[in-house]
C-alpha cells in the first residue's frame, strides 16, 4: 500500500508547534478593512490555534 498524499490546501494554511498544537491564521484580514476597527484589525494579524476538539481532523 502506498503512502498518504499529504493534503496541500492545509499543509500550507496550517504549522505545527513545538508542543505539538496546530498554528493557524486568522480570517476576515485581507479586504473590506475600512469598517473593521484598528484594535480588531491588530488582532487578526497575530496567529491563532486550533481549538483541541478539531484538531485531531485537521491532522488527518
Amino acid at each position: 500500500m502506498p503512502k498518504m498524499k499529504t493534503k496541500r490546501s492545509a499543509a500550507k494554511r496550517f504549522k505545527t508547534t513545538g508542543s505539538g498544537k496546530l498554528k493557524r491564521g486568522h480570517s476576515h484580514a485581507s479586504h473590506i478593512l475600512t469598517k473593521k476597527s484598528t484594535k480588531r484589525k491588530r488582532g487578526l494579524r497575530k496567529p491563532g490555534l486550533v481549538h483541541a476538539s478539531d484538531a485531531n481532523r485537521v491532522r488527518d
